[in-house]
């Protein structure tokens, strides 16, 4: 069973998103974390059993600034906790939905992440994510 994790908000500037969202969420950020594999640095809250992940672009040709090109700054992705990353992508896959890459990589806050296509999903990209075993 899928259980949420967290939502994803592309920004343009961490710089100016981390104090807004300091302040909207009445919360400190508890951690940021650079994925070199994602071409983002990103910026984690936790409010509640709810996390929120801001993602700022490293690069001008990156996912997030590609998709911030096209869309504006707004919520990016929907990650869910998954116990078994390799088995629920292979459920996936058997219910017909496209996965974006073919093994889990290396993301943020100690996880392993898969996306699936957002034309699979009513327009949402997904994300699972799984705690790295140590």
């Amino acid at each position: 069973m899928l259980q949420p994790e967290h939502i994803g908000i592309a920004v343009k500037n961490l710089s100016i998103s981390v104090p807004l969202f300091e302040k909207l969420l009445n919360s400190q950020c508890y951690k940021t974390e650079t994925v070199q594999s994602e071409q983002v640095n990103t910026a984690f809250f936790k409010t509640g059993q709810t996390k929120i992940e801001l993602l700022e672009s490293t690069n001008t040709d990156g996912v997030i600034a590609k998709f911030i090109d096209r869309k504006g700054e707004g919520i990016h992705h929907i990650a869910f906790e998954v116990t078994d990353i390799l088995a629920e992508m292979k459920r996936l896959q058997e219910e017909g939905f496209v996965l974006l890459n073919e093994t889990p990589k290396d993301g943020a806050d100690n996880k392993l992440v898969c996306f699936l296509h957002p034309k699979g999903t009513n327009g949402v990209l997904i994300e699972l994510c799984q705690e790295k075993t140590q």
